[in-house]
């Protein structure tokens, strides 16, 4: 059997609503004559761990529920290990549309005028050629504020700063996957900042989303202005790593066997 250079990622915590379907939808697409496919199960309470046995996909079955950020860098490092040049990740709750793969993928290969491809593709939502997507206003406060951010820092505008639907390089994930350099909790707008000012090549194209339609979203109610909080405090601790301490100082314009 040819191995397979991608892999598409799916943390999934209490998704034995949606999951399913999901997984369906990839099979509809036949993404998998294209890639491998790997569920992060972050110790559900559900059936999620149960529909991904019955449907036969590999699946990472944290002990405790680790969060988010900790069950993306597991992926992380079951990609580096494994030995895959690309890392699609999404998440399970259904909102990522499974047309946005084959997009993700292609644009991952695309090179500039320099020759250089990118590091890290984002799926956006708020481009003028992304469906329509309805947002709280809370988490619209939160988003505008978290562009601004990115801008002041970095100079680069970034339309969707909190998209969980990435497509990595094997530079871009092996960095991820070493200790101290993934915010294992909520990695959103403070990661990027981190890769952009490392020199990581960070792009955005338009996706198309749906709305959760079952099961709770991480960041419903109130908490986004928690998770606000929390991101705030990471991008300060970033911003200092970087130009002060200069750690990891154009990490992302070396070779893939010199990142550390």
């Amino acid at each position: 059997m040819e191995k397979k250079e991608l892999l598409i990622m799916i943390p999934a915590y209490n998704e034995g609503k949606n999951i399913l379907k999901l997984l369906t939808q990839l099979e509809q697409l036949e993404m998998k004559e294209q890639a491998d496919i790997l569920i992060v199960n972050d110790a559900s309470t559900d059936a999620t761990n149960w529909i991904v046995k019955k449907m036969q996909y590999p699946m990472l079955s944290q002990l405790y529920n680790m969060g988010y950020g900790c069950a993306l860098q597991t992926g992380y490092k079951y990609a580096v290990r494994r030995g895959y040049q690309y890392v699609i990740q999404m998440d399970g709750d259904g909102q990522h549309d499974v047309c946005n793969l084959p997009v993700i993928y292609r644009k991952l290969k695309e090179q500039d005028a320099d020759g250089r491809c990118p590091d890290i593709v984002l799926g956006a939502r708020f481009m003028e050629d992304s469906t329509d997507f309805p947002v709280s206003l809370p988490k619209r406060i939160v988003y505008s504020l978290f562009r601004t951010l990115i801008w002041a820092a970095t100079g680069q505008k970034i339309a969707d700063p909190t998209t969980g639907l990435q497509g990595l390089s094997r530079k871009a994930f092996l960095y991820y996957s070493k200790y101290d350099h993934f915010d294992d909790k909520y990695p959103d707008a403070n990661m990027l900042i981190l890769m952009m000012l490392v020199r990581f090549k960070v792009v955005e194209i338009p996706a198309v989303m749906h709305t959760r339609k079952e099961g709770k979203s991480m960041h419903s109610g109130l908490k986004p202005f928690w998770y606000m909080l929390r991101v705030l405090f990471s991008v300060m601790v970033v911003l200092f790593r970087v130009k002060v301490l200069k750690m990891d100082e154009g990490v992302g314009l070396l070779s893939v066997d010199k990142v550390v």
